[in-house]
């Protein structure tokens, strides 16, 4: 948690009992749902809150945005993300149901309203949003076959409106059909070892209605 604190240190009281509560109440539904690895759980704030954090260090999404996060599994990013930004509405999808019934858990316990969920395959969710994000799910090829089209048209942030990835080490081979992609280190936000080979990856996608 003092990681949080650390890189995040003006978070309202809100904001610190809700970072604060993950611990147990993702160990309380990991030993009735596995979706956090024996090993991780020890590690959550640093494996799974504070990456999932990493994308405010990249943008901070504007009241009223709208974020999908695809194949969220337990919750990640999503659920850090929501905390962070109440203001903004997050659509969490999965196609493993029963990793749903932990983040429903867990975000109304901490009593998230920003937050829905649907039990779905990527490629059958409709809408439009301004950012997809995602922790390594697939290559982004595939990755993009899946979102196409459900990116919103008007872009309000400083970076614009597409793809959000959390991915480790060498993209080149995978990106190099993508000349607009950005590569972003988390060694740069964060002093930590785990996150020297860790990567934000910004993929602009052009609105099709």
């Amino acid at each position: 948690m003092h990681l949080i604190q650390k890189y995040f240190p003006n978070l309202s009281d809100v904001q610190l009992k809700q970072f604060e509560a993950l611990q147990g109440l993702y160990e309380g539904w990991n030993s009735k749902i596995n979706v956090i690895s024996r090993k991780d759980i020890e590690s959550l704030y640093r494996h799974h809150v504070l990456h999932s954090l990493s994308i405010a260090k990249l943008v901070t999404f504007k009241e009223g945005s709208k974020i999908l996060d695809i194949g969220t599994g337990g919750g990640f990013p999503g659920v850090p993300l929501a905390i962070l930004f109440p203001e903004v509405k997050f659509h969490l999808v999965d196609s493993i149901n029963k990793k749903l019934k932990v983040v429903n858990g867990v975000a109304e316990s901490l009593g998230l309203e920003n937050i829905r969920t649907t039990h779905a395959r990527a490629e059958s969710i409709k809408g439009h949003y301004d950012f997809i994000i995602s922790r390594a799910v697939t290559t982004m090829p595939d990755f993009v076959g899946w979102i196409k089209n459900r990116v919103a048209k008007k872009s309000v942030h400083p970076i614009k409106n597409g793809i959000l990835y959390l991915k480790g080490g060498d993209l080149t081979e995978e990106l190099k059909i993508y000349s607009k992609a950005s590569l972003y280190d988390l060694s740069d936000y964060f002093e930590d070892p785990f996150f020297e080979t860790k990567k934000i990856v910004h993929l602009p996608l052009k609105y099709k209605g």
